[in-house]
């Protein structure tokens, strides 16, 4: 490496470092809840710093007890809210628009969803559809889900899909847009490169993605510097694995996610018992040290160069049906 090359090299680290601590720096106990918040990037929203995941709401319970999982996320503090227009084939949108329809919870919420469709009318489509299960007349953050296959960002900018976000924006239907991927930080790469001011964008963050197509290291320093909100998943790898299998807790996992600079670390709820444990994490979070970094990161370092416990980058198990479909890809299988 040439001596400017490498300069210019440690010079962006050090701007990358100074960012994130930035937005760590941004974290407010203010909120009578006491889960903390923190700046959706250029936004200027602020956001619950961890969030209620969509896909697992709607799973498996009666609506009752999604609704009251909802609501109580809400009145404890969680309120920035994950979703997406095919989660559990649309139910995930509607047991939320049930709870959001109740006693002004909407006003409470900060609510995001996302677009499967990359064309025009597809998209404009699902936003409707979206809107009217969810039992709103806006969205706050809409995105592009799962940009997980190379011609992805050509799509969604060639098929009408980012003509389709603009529209709604201009008609009130939606505040902010962004776009998420769970499998390759190179495609992410490619929607950063394009010619559009994206607000967000979504992607795994936990302990083990630094070794691994990580995008700690080569999205969040481009989003940083784009001074974009960072939507973070995946912080237990999807299913748990690595809580399983005996290397990490919950407790570790979401703590290291939330000393990344991230504006939000989504977390999927399955019971009122998690989501107590989540908002335990969050009101007494405090940063990693170096040396708790450095310790969490051992416990890992002999599983986290391959991808065995981040499925989600390395087969189509975590790949919806809709777009495997979208990508000529059969719904079944690995």
């Amino acid at each position: 490496m040439a001596d400017n090359t490498r300069r210019q090299f440690f010079q962006g680290m050090a701007a990358t470092a100074v960012l994130a601590e930035e937005v760590l720096a941004q974290t407010s106990s203010a909120s009578e809840t006491g889960v903390p918040t923190r700046l959706l990037g250029r936004t200027g929203e602020r956001v619950s710093m961890l969030g209620v995941g969509g896909a697992h709401t709607g799973r498996d319970r009666d609506d009752n007890a999604c609704v009251r999982l909802i609501q109580t996320a809400i009145d404890e503090g969680m309120t920035f809210l994950d979703n997406a227009w095919e989660y559990n084939g649309g139910r995930s949108e509607v047991v939320m628009g049930k709870a959001l329809g109740m006693d002004g919870y909407r006003k409470k919420a900060f609510l995001m969803t996302k677009v499967c469709s990359r064309e025009y009318e597809g998209a404009m489509q699902q936003l409707e559809e979206s809107l009217k299960r969810l039992q709103t007349d806006h969205i706050d953050l809409w995105q592009f889900h799962e940009c997980n296959y190379h011609n992805d960002p050509d799509w969604v900018f060639e098929k009408g899909g980012i003509r389709a976000a603009l529209e709604a924006k201009k008609q009130g239907k939606i505040r902010f847009i962004g776009f998420t991927g769970h499998k390759a930080p190179a495609i992410h790469r490619r929607m950063l490169s394009k010619e559009f001011a994206w607000d967000t964008a979504q992607m795994p963050n936990n302990v083990l993605d630094s070794q691994f197509l990580s995008f700690r290291e080569e999205v969040m320093p481009i989003c940083l510097q784009k001074k974009m909100g960072i939507v973070g998943m995946k912080g237990c790898c999807g299913d748990g694995r690595p809580i399983k299998a005996g290397l990490l807790t919950v407790e570790e996992c979401y703590r290291y996610c939330l000393s990344q600079p991230v504006s939000v670390q989504v977390v999927g709820l399955s019971n009122l018992e998690e989501l107590q444990t989540a908002l335990k994490i969050a009101r007494s979070f405090k940063p990693l040290t170096a040396a708790e970094k450095a310790t969490l990161l051992s416990k890992v370092k002999d599983v986290q160069f391959d991808g065995r416990y981040e499925l989600f980058k390395t087969s189509k198990r975590y790949d919806s049906a809709y777009h495997r479909t979208q990508h000529g890809f059969a719904t079944e299988g690995v």
